[in-house]
């Protein structure tokens, strides 16, 4: 199920981006006092209370300007807003209602989507009250009163947030369709293979990268397997993005992993992996989704004995925090090895959530604790009591222990390693926690 998208718009310099950093506990926009700093959407993954959800940070939106860069900061802002369940739009109370104030607000009103409004900098309620009250003229509802500096009235207003979320995202159309992501750079064939899947030129194929700038969703059936394939705009480095309407692709293609089973990572054979094919891999990884590495274009290099040796290295130095993988070698062009990608969909699929008892589970973690000792400091060894699986999607287990320290990474990868070689768990992430006897969730 995926998680609701919230998006953070306003004029320059009304704080959007403390905001944003206060919300998603780190710092991750450049905050200055420049207006049109902020030129990059940039996202992060908030939770509160028990809502989990998305926040993107946009741009200073001036609607009007003639100038290249703030028209297309406007452009990829409202592709954020049409993307996102709810809007919070910040204002600023020193500056007081402005003319960009006005156009946003305009401009949010006919999307029709839930718009919290939040009114900036106000360290004293008392003291701003009347100047607070003059934001009721923008029309779009109760002003909230927030400093994200002083990191005051934040509560109140994400309570207000998260009674706009739908009460079941994503809808789960057909539960028992598989919901495959296609992600990747542009240019690289995804469309193609969607289209070759399905046997028709059902999308637009073009050799001019970034063709598709949305997620597309196409259901289809093969020998009896459901699949929902979601094709995603090609994600580019920042420094190769002429469009600034791209850059708002890369949120479609991070909301289509989130609400997908399986990732398809799409790699160009001509180009072999690089380091943008990394970092979308990455996307698929840290949300815990079943993922597939497809080279394609296959057909299109020459080849001998060692070639696909090569690439197979080469795939797994640049992509060694994901070795779970499987790795295919297709064409989209003639369709070779397609029908061996199908297999691997549902393969990896049930892998990811396959659920293993506990009795299973400590027999393997005693025969492996025997084989390798728990590491052991200053005299204090490390004891592992017994493991659970506690979720699935992906398989997430708890191991409790005597003290958390002691446990290191490379002996939870060690246990990670012996679940996989008991269990296969073939394309799908595994998440180990450590906890202490006692210890609360």
């Amino acid at each position: 199920m995926s998680k609701p998208i919230v998006a953070v718009v306003g004029r320059p310099n009304v704080g959007k981006s403390t905001l944003f950093n206060r919300l998603a506990g780190e710092r991750i926009s450049i905050v200055q006092d420049t207006p049109g700093v902020t030129r990059d959407r940039i996202y992060a993954d908030v939770e509160w209370l028990n809502y989990k959800f998305t926040l993107i940070d946009t741009g200073g939106m001036e609607i009007g300007s003639e100038e290249i860069i703030q028209r297309q900061i406007v452009d990829q802002a409202q592709i954020a807003i049409e993307t996102a369940d709810v809007v919070l739009f910040i204002t600023d109370v020193k500056t007081g209602v402005t003319e960009d104030d006005i156009q946003v607000a305009n401009l949010l009103r006919r999307t029709k989507k839930p718009v919290v409004l939040a009114v900036n900098k106000v360290d004293s309620v008392q003291r701003d009250t009347m100047d607070i009250y003059e934001f009721y003229e923008l029309g779009i509802g109760d002003p909230m009163p927030v400093s994200a500096g002083q990191a005051l009235g934040l509560g109140d207003m994400l309570d207000e947030v998260v009674k706009h979320f739908p009460d079941e995202m994503d809808g789960q159309e057909d539960d028992d369709a598989i919901r495959v992501a296609i992600i990747g750079k542009p240019n690289v064939g995804k469309s193609s293979l969607i289209n070759k899947i399905l046997g028709e030129d059902r999308l637009i194929v073009s050799n001019i990268p970034g063709t598709t700038r949305d997620a597309v969703d196409t259901p289809i059936e093969v020998d009896g397997q459901k699949y929902i394939f979601i094709d995603t705009a090609g994600m580019r480095r920042k420094s190769k993005i002429k469009e600034e309407i791209e850059r708002y692709s890369i949120i479609r293609a991070v909301a289509a992993v989130e609400r997908c089973d399986v990732a398809i990572l799409v790699i160009d054979a001509n180009e072999g992996i690089t380091d943008q094919d990394t970092k979308i891999a990455g996307i698929a990884h840290e949300r815990g989704r079943a993922a597939i590495i497809a080279v394609n274009k296959w057909d299109s290099i020459e080849k001998d004995d060692k070639t696909m040796n090569k690439y197979l290295k080469d795939i797994g130095n640049e992509l060694a925090y994901m070795p779970y993988a499987p790795r295919v070698f297709i064409s989209a062009h003639t369709g070779q090895r397609i029908p061996k990608m199908l297999e691997l969909i549902c393969t990896v699929n049930e892998n990811h959530a396959l659920r293993i008892s506990t009795g299973v589970l400590n027999e393997v973690l005693i025969e492996a604790t025997a084989m390798q000792q728990p590491p052991s400091d200053k005299g204090r060894a490390l004891r592992l009591y017994y493991m659970t699986q506690v979720s699935v999607k992906p398989p997430t287990f708890v191991i409790f222990c005597n003290e958390k320290e002691l446990f290191h990474f490379s002996y939870k990868r060690y246990i990670e390693n012996q679940l996989r070689e008991a269990f296969g768990f073939v394309g799908t992430p595994i998440h180990i926690i450590s906890r202490e006897k006692g210890e609360k969730n």
